[in-house]
């Protein structure tokens, strides 16, 4: 069975300064070498699913400029449906500066442009869109309510939702109604509970926590320790697969786009499928920029015979 993913999200052109170290405030350094790539924390999502086989579509706004067509290009090319990317006449494709040193860590400063400017009422366009798939999944790089609109849409017609609250930020009253499953990562969640999630017992605290908020299906994402899970039929932890990262830009996104590629819309698999996201994103820390680093299907099962 194909995976029908829809994402709502983010498109940006992403500008990567590669840097031996951070710079300290104040401080001014060199880069050694500077490359674009297509990024944005949807379109990261939407091409993991669809390398994972997902029949993956977009909903999304860009610029009237060549990024924007940059970016709408490099969904088509993975076979992404993108014909629910509005064009922005006024506002700019949203953009990128990453920073990332020779450790592969990454600092991210995002520029939003069209990707902050959808309004709700793009929703009703794309009903249909919804009504037909599987899974829904969108982030905080685009306005919380137009993912409102999206989930609650997606609710009435029995779509899996997946909210991966990312920056973190205040979640907007209603949304994790409509939500099934929240995936932050361990300082994502952290930001939303008040509770480091630095063990198991603090992230069953987490847990705890985010039902008390009205969410009952967690996943914690935690680097290159794994991924904590917790759902109503039992809770545990996916350890990751050792490897050497070169760069982590896109590890979370390619998990939770993997992810959704196989994971059934009742979530009764869940700890299968996220043994098969830990596999696709230990191959994207080993690669450099977003979309180029993201593994195909194949890519994964020869990796892991």
């Amino acid at each position: 069975m194909t995976n029908k993913v829809v994402v709502l999200g983010s498109l940006n052109v992403d500008t990567t300064l590669h840097i031996d170290q951070m710079p300290k405030p104040g401080e001014t350094i060199s880069a050694k070498s500077k490359t674009n790539s297509a990024g944005g924390k949807g379109a990261n999502q939407a091409v993991a699913a669809a390398r994972s086989g997902a029949d993956t579509s977009f909903i999304g706004r860009v610029g009237e400029d060549s990024n924007g067509q940059f970016m709408i290009d490099a969904l088509k090319h993975d076979g992404i449906n993108t014909d629910h990317v509005d064009i922005d006449k006024v506002n700019g494709t949203g953009s990128a500066v990453i920073l990332l040193d020779n450790q592969g860590q990454n600092s991210i400063m995002v520029y939003g442009g069209a990707n902050q400017a959808m309004k709700p009422e793009m929703i009703v366009d794309s009903e249909s869109l919804i009504d037909n798939a599987d899974i829904l999944i969108s982030e905080f790089e685009t306005p919380q309510d137009v993912t409102y609109e999206a989930f609650k849409l997606a609710k009435e017609h029995g779509v899996t939702t997946i909210l991966n609250p990312a920056p973190a930020s205040k979640i907007l009253d209603g949304l994790l109604d409509v939500t099934d499953l929240i995936v932050p990562n361990e300082t994502e969640s952290a930001t939303l509970t008040g509770i480091e999630a630095v063990d198991t017992d603090s992230m069953d605290q987490n847990a705890a926590k985010f039902a008390e908020m009205g969410i009952d299906n967690l996943i914690i994402t935690v680097g290159d320790r794994g991924a904590y899970y917790h759902t109503p039929s039992g809770s545990g932890f996916v350890p990751a697969f050792k490897v050497k990262a070169k760069d982590t830009t896109a590890a979370g996104d390619t998990f939770i786009g993997a992810f959704s590629s196989q994971v059934k819309k009742d979530l009764s698999n869940v700890e299968e499928a996220l043994v098969y996201a830990q596999k696709a994103s230990s191959i994207t820390v080993r690669r450099l920029g977003a979309l180029p680093s993201i593994p195909t299907a194949e890519e994964i099962a020869a990796e892991y015979k």
